[in-house]
């Protein structure tokens, strides 16, 4: 489960950022999880669950935003959004030109996209 070493990883920006921010707890952390970056959104948050007891963030709400795949087909310059990529009829063609010439622009993300804080004033 290589989810645990990219909770840890996420907690250590997490940490580093509360910690310029001055901030007294992390109450939302929200994540974006392409279809394609190897992560499995139910063992992500498993281990964020476990990861954040006796942190800053030990109270917080992860959310996870799923990033479609995404292609931009390099002969007529049209993105299209993949559906249904594990189905064996899926194809790696334009549906507009057919064109195999295709650029992959989205999917494989994994990013911290937002983090909720409170300071000591609140």
């Amino acid at each position: 489960m290589h989810e645990l070493s990219i909770v840890a990883d996420l907690f250590t920006i997490i940490e580093e950022r509360a910690k310029q921010a001055r901030a007294s707890r992390v109450t939302k952390v929200r994540v974006m999880v392409g279809e394609l970056s190897g992560v499995v959104p139910e063992l992500f948050r498993s281990a964020f669950h476990s990861y954040k007891k006796g942190t800053i963030a030990d109270r917080a709400r992860l959310e996870m935003k799923i990033v479609k795949i995404k292609f931009k087909c390099q002969n007529c310059g049209r993105e299209i959004t993949a559906k249904n990529f594990r189905d064996e009829s899926f194809s790696y063609s334009c549906p507009f030109c057919r064109s195999k010439d295709m650029e992959l622009i989205s999917g494989r993300d994994l990013y911290l996209e937002r983090l909720e804080i409170e300071t000591a004033g609140q």
